[in-house]
């Protein structure tokens, strides 16, 4: 089989799994930590041509999350990984069963087998925004997404956080794990 060259997105490509995850979430009072263990699976999709004249590499992932203590999905999220050769940008699009989606956009900072994948969005940003379905708007707003991802050889280690307007206050819900590739 011959290899694709999908830039630093080939670094990417496999199915990942891990059992160090926490996620620390909003409660009304307060906030709850949970240990998680997930499942990361990415693959090829192609090249894509926009307008004749911009041509983006991409993987398409799916993100299965699951409480560690009782097995209960906790987290689903789909998307796409996206590299544009001609300017370096780096781009992630998500959506989540909560009607949510966004588009970051970032770099990637690769030296040998390790790459540093970057992204961020923020509400009303004209490049990297953010949509979410009204409920969410009016009582759990998105309002910026950060996330980086490091990757070296079978290990995939992300930080992510995503800033809530949710109880009457401004809260950071994180998630953070370590996985390696099967």
């Amino acid at each position: 089989m011959t290899e694709i060259d999908l830039g630093p997105l080939n670094q990417l490509i496999g199915i990942w799994g891990g059992k160090k995850g926490t996620d620390v979430s909003p409660e009304v009072v307060g906030e709850e930590s949970t240990d998680y263990y997930e499942t990361l699976t990415i693959e090829y999709v192609g090249d894509v041509t926009n307008a004749e004249n911009q041509t983006l590499l991409s993987v398409r992932y799916h993100q299965e999350v699951h409480d560690l203590a009782n097995d209960d999905v906790i987290h689903d999220q789909v998307g796409y990984w996206y590299f544009d050769p001609e300017t370096d940008v780096i781009c992630q699009s998500l959506t989540i069963p909560r009607a949510v989606a966004l588009l970051a956009g970032g770099t990637v900072e690769t030296d040998g087998s390790r790459s540093v994948f970057s992204v961020s969005s923020k509400e009303g940003d004209k490049d990297w925004g953010i949509v979410q379905q009204p409920f969410m708007r009016d009582n759990a707003r998105t309002t910026a997404f950060t996330h980086k991802m490091t990757v070296d050889g079978n290990g995939l280690h992300y930080e992510q956080t995503i800033m809530l307007e949710i109880y009457g206050r401004t809260f950071a819900h994180t998630d953070e794990n370590s996985l390696t590739r099967a």
